[in-house]
């Protein structure tokens, strides 16, 4: 597949994405929703699409080598095994680490949790574990904009054992506050669980600065990198944190896998969570011991055929290169920013500047719930989230019940754009509100 732009080149001799190239490979683009309309889908940061090289991977293994992992002597089995470990290369080499500090999950959520629940379990490890062991008079410090997984599983650490919670808070454009970093990160704090990319404004978190912080107190750093493995070029070793997830189906892969990376040192030293077949080293009626990572951390039958999925997405996003990705949501959401501002009574809800920002783009619209524009803008073909996004904190911290969230990716074109603009301006006079030239009325339909 190649999808390089005939236009004009971008500075540095970057070529733009062929959007239309691109669309060929998604077969759920060629059909049409409510009554007939082109599907607009703005809705990846929940779930993206997949591509026809992802789904005939999978198809492929489950037609041709499908067998347990790990688990037989036979020529499938093996062949089996090879096809998940390659998988597990592939994905370490995207985001610059290697492959034993790859752990398969099936999701992000369970990633984090399966760091939160270790350090409730190293109270009766061994000494190598000392580093995961809270207790009270240990904090863990989070922020207000973490989605519900990089914030509940926190909270309930903190019930189990008696650390403290405690937070970054929140700029009014929906950045994380650095001010007091020292006074909140101290010898006292034992994790910074914080996000790359917010999933609601957009902003990217600072992150040399509270790695910096954390490797001076020895803290761990735990990074929900979810929103910036799909849309941005993305080092986990150059960055430095200790501990970083992310999940497939955001970034073209299938359901139901995920990622946990961590330094080889920590995963070498962190007790299991999940414990039975295949995660083991001997076992005896007296006890057992536990195979080495990434094996210590994957209990039971894998997720193969999505791994398998996953690396094929990983594959196809390389082709595109992840520059040119980040270099064309950019336009994107810098267009839609652009656009709403012009329509009366729409409110970004983040950065209204591209400078640190990523592709999601929240808004509310006076006068109409989040939950009505969605409706309204479905019934176009405009397919968008509309709530709190499992954000609820960092709602309440920017005064708002619900916003309308358009996330954009590889599929989505200047057509999108305007699609979403011209939806929302119906939006408005759907409610009865009043459509000014401001609205755009009248604008050249060839611009956004």
């Amino acid at each position: 597949m190649t999808a390089v732009a005939d236009s004009t080149a971008r500075p540095g001799g970057q070529e733009p994405l062929d959007v239309a190239v691109v669309r060929k490979d998604f077969p759920i683009l060629e059909r049409t929703v409510r009554d007939g309309h082109r599907l607009v889908y703005l809705d990846s940061g929940a779930t993206s699409q997949r591509p026809r090289p992802v789904l005939d991977a999978e198809r492929a293994f489950l037609e041709t080598s499908n067998a347990a992992v790990h688990r037989g002597a036979h020529q499938l089995s093996e062949e089996a095994t090879d096809a998940y470990e390659s998988a597990r290369a592939r994905i370490a080499a995207f985001v610059g680490v290697d492959p034993d500090e790859v752990v398969f999950t099936k999701n992000a959520t369970e990633g984090v949790n399966l760091v939160a629940y270790a350090m409730s379990n190293a109270a009766t490890a061994g000494p190598e574990a000392h580093r995961f062991r809270v207790g009270p008079g240990d904090e863990i410090v989070v922020t207000e904009l973490e989605h519900h997984a990089n914030l509940v599983p926190w909270q309930q650490l903190c019930e189990r054992t008696g650390a403290t919670l405690r937070w970054f808070g929140v700029t009014d454009d929906g950045r994380i506050d650095l001010t007091g970093l020292d006074e909140l990160v101290t010898e006292r704090t034992k994790v910074v669980a914080f996000s790359h990319l917010s999933n609601v404004t957009g902003a990217v978190g600072p992150v040399a600065p509270i790695v910096a912080r954390a490797r001076e107190v020895g803290a761990l750093t735990v990074l929900d990198a979810c929103q910036s493995v799909p849309h941005m070029a993305v080092d986990f070793h150059a960055l430095g944190v200790d501990f970083a997830v992310f999940s497939g189906h955001k970034m073209l892969g299938p359901s139901g896998v995920g990622v946990l990376y961590g330094r080889r040192e920590l995963l070498a030293a962190m007790p299991p969570f999940i414990s039975g077949g295949s995660m083991i080293e001997v076992v005896r009626m007296e006890g057992s011991t536990f195979a080495p990572p990434p094996q210590r951390f994957e209990a039971g039958v894998p997720m193969s055929s999505q791994a398998i999925g996953l690396a094929a997405a990983v594959d196809y996003l390389s082709a595109l290169g992840m520059d040119r990705v980040a270099a064309h949501e950019h336009e994107l959401a810098a267009a839609a920013l652009a656009g709403l501002a012009e329509i009366d009574g729409v409110r970004i809800v983040g950065p209204t500047e591209m400078d640190d920002r990523g592709g999601v783009v929240s808004f509310v619209v006076d006068g109409i719930h989040a939950h009505d524009v969605g409706q309204v803008l479905d019934s176009v073909g405009v397919e968008v989230r509309v709530g709190h996004h499992c954000a609820w904190p960092l709602h309440r911290r920017l005064g708002v019940a619900a916003t309308v969230r358009a996330t954009f990716y590889v599929y989505n074109g200047m057509d999108d754009v305007r699609a979403l603009l011209d939806a929302v301006r119906e939006a408005r006079r759907f409610f009865g509100l009043e459509v000014t030239s401001a609205d755009g009325a009248g604008a050249d339909r060839d611009g956004v």
